[in-house]
């Protein structure tokens, strides 16, 4: 795989940076993460830059870049911390819709993922069952003619709140899989939005035989099970990305620190075992940028064990690299780094999160040892 940027990659790279640099700064996320309101200033931001429309075809209103170029856009928006749902709408729905949906939905769903107008949420995990992807507490029962009655609960669902409507699995009669995109406003629908750790949202929702049109369906049995498995795929990569963003910013911040904190007549970075705990930061950042490389990579591997393999690795050496450099960034601010006033916490957070989404480490090891 070439690892350098296009000129257009650095392009779009470069304008991203300045975006975020002025948009998402600690006081304007901070602003933000006060209230529970979607900021639609931000998200047209984000659209009219292009971010939202990457890797959407160009026929619905997209750019139809390859999937590498996920990684330059996803490291800048870690290094800022948005927490805005480009990797559920953007990425992941887009992603799942592009690959089992029939033309109309597809037609009517992707030029609005594209332009920021729709964003979808995808809605698979269920209460008590970790990170299963089998769906099983969630069923399907035909109503009247061309209608459906969801029911159940899904948890954890990634900004959740603020889509329009969601990509749900489910069972049917047949105890099959499939997957429908409900709609938000659909009656007999609850949502409880809630915070997340790292300042983000997350909601539980429940469906009390909601009624859904039957051309809602999007795919049935292994075509459904493809298509989550692509989702998340598509999810996980981007997610490597924006954690080693993430420590990229997060280790500036922590130099800066160093050399500007003075003690004993000299600054800390002055101090020759401080400067080799930064060095084995800086390495614990480069391995989860190459396996964030190898995710990328991983999107356009047409051997799906390989595929899996090659995630489960980027995914397990971003946790490993994000805990590290963001614990010892914490440590080498001393008690300051404990206080919420610093926005190194705030990288902390958003690190420590990363690890449970998609799989934890726990889960990634499963997946490594199953493939064996």
């Amino acid at each position: 795989m070439d690892f350098a940027y296009t000129e257009e990659q650095r392009m779009l790279a470069d304008s991203l940076r300045r975006l975020v640099q002025d948009e998402w700064s600690f006081a304007a996320r901070r602003e933000r993460a006060a209230t529970a309101a979607f900021d639609d200033g931000a998200w047209r931001q984000l659209a009219e830059l292009g971010v939202l429309g990457l890797t959407i075809a160009a026929e619905h209103g997209g750019f139809g870049e390859a999937p590498a170029s996920l990684l330059p856009v996803h490291l800048e928006l870690g290094r800022g911390l948005v927490a805005e749902p480009v990797i559920p709408s953007a990425v992941m729905s887009a992603a799942l819709i592009a690959g089992v949906a029939d033309a109309a939905t597809q037609r009517r769903w992707l030029p609005g993922l594209a332009s920021g107008e729709a964003i979808v949420a995808l809605a698979y995990q269920e209460p008590g069952r970790r990170y299963e992807t089998e769906p099983s507490l969630c069923t399907v029962q035909p109503d009247a003619d061309e209608i459906l009655r969801l029911s159940g609960t899904k948890h954890l669902v990634w900004h959740g709140a603020a889509a329009q409507a969601w990509i749900v699995s489910a069972r049917d009669v047949d105890d099959e899989p499939l997957l429908l995109l409900v709609p938000a406003d659909a009656e007999g629908v609850q949502v409880l939005d809630t915070p997340t750790l790292d300042r983000t949202r997350c909601a539980r929702i429940v469906f009390d035989g909601t009624s859904v049109n039957a051309d809602a369906v999007l795919a049935r049995g292994q075509a459904a099970r493809d298509g989550l498995a692509t989702a998340l795929d598509w999810g996980t990569a981007a997610l490597c990305a924006h954690a080693a963003g993430a420590m990229d910013r997060l280790l500036e911040i922590t130099i800066d620190y160093l050399k500007t904190r003075r003690q004993f007549g000299q600054p800390l970075a002055a101090f020759q075992v401080l400067q080799h705990r930064m060095a084995d930061m800086l390495v614990a950042k480069e391995m989860a940028l190459s396996m964030a490389y190898v995710a990328a990579a991983a999107l356009s591997e047409p051997d799906v064990t390989q595929r899996r393999r090659m995630l489960a690795s980027a995914k397990l050496e971003a946790a490993r690299a994000g805990r590290y450099v963001a614990q010892s960034a914490v440590q080498l601010h001393g008690g300051m780094g404990m206080t919420d006033e610093l926005e190194v916490g705030d990288y902390f957070k958003r690190l420590t999160m990363l690890d449970q989404l998609f799989g934890d480490s726990a889960e990634q090891l499963a997946v490594l040892q199953s493939l064996d």
